[in-house]
């Protein structure tokens, strides 16, 4: 982080979903903020209903600069929390995995100039410099293209106001992940810790880093900081608070642990 950043302010949204500002920029990132998967899997083996409330409604939320979609699963691409948003902020657009442009159209029901289609690899200035945006792989249990060769999921690098903060999406540890990271060089690492397991493999539910594999990676990659996430949404996939609680204690950078909706400002 350079000395004269600006002020950076992080808001979690719950699971992967977090607001944030700076630079006079307000960017939302794997928003859900609707029950629409409570709906989907009601009266199945794998209930998705809500531990914790919304902590906002899409119409609350004020001015959105970007929303930004690490993947498809309906945890980060939620057609009820982005269709409320295009509606009510027409000049918003959407980065969205190359690999799933269709379905985003599908789920925002946007023309298609306001869509940004992203794949690994790639940096997309926007904002007239304020914001960069390094995309790179994920792997969600693995690595995943689509016939034209595009990743399925998708991890960001957010450079803004003097800031790097990267954003993994759903990921699990693959060769060559930490290089790409500490390429990057990021000051902020916001990492699900929810897990994996072969029961839930079973029955559909792809998994993610463990508390231990993303300190881990944070380490590796030499970030200053992390921010746990993608756990207390659903009991059928989340965590033991405990032993983030753990990991806290002993982690050789800092961890910061935040409640739904807790404002992190600035960041240090």
């Amino acid at each position: 982080m350079h000395s004269h950043a600006a002020a950076l302010s992080l808001y979690w949204l719950g699971q992967a979903g977090f607001l944030l500002e700076a630079s006079g920029l307000r960017i939302l990132i794997d928003p859900y903020l609707s029950d629409s998967l409570a709906k989907k899997y009601h009266n199945t083996a794998t209930p998705h209903d809500r531990l914790v409330p919304a902590p906002i409604s899409p119409q609350a939320l004020g001015q959105v600069d970007l929303t930004i979609c690490t993947h498809h699963h309906t945890d980060h691409m939620d057609g009820e929390t982005l269709m409320a948003l295009a509606d009510r902020l027409p000049g918003l657009r959407f980065m969205v995995p190359a690999a799933a442009r269709d379905m985003a159209l599908e789920r925002t029901g946007v023309s298609p100039e306001r869509l940004i289609p992203a794949d690994a690899g790639e940096r997309h200035d926007l904002f007239e410099g304020r914001l960069s945006v390094h995309v790179m792989r994920a792997a969600h249990e693995t690595l995943e293209r689509d016939h034209a060769g595009h990743h399925r999921f998708l991890g960001y690098g957010l450079e803004i106001g003097g800031h790097r903060v990267f954003h993994s999406g759903d990921t699990i540890p693959f060769a060559g992940q930490v290089d790409e990271i500490r390429a990057f060089a990021p000051d902020l690492m916001l990492l699900p810790v929810n897990g994996r397991s072969e029961a839930l493999h079973r029955r559909g539910i792809a998994g993610n880093l463990t508390i231990g594999e993303a300190v881990d990676l944070t380490k590796a990659c030499g970030a200053p900081a992390m921010v746990p996430h993608h756990f207390g949404m659903f009991a059928v996939n989340t965590a033991d608070p405990r032993d983030i609680v753990s990991a806290v204690a002993v982690a050789p950078f800092q961890m910061i642990t935040a409640t739904h909706h807790t404002a992190i400002e600035p960041v240090p």
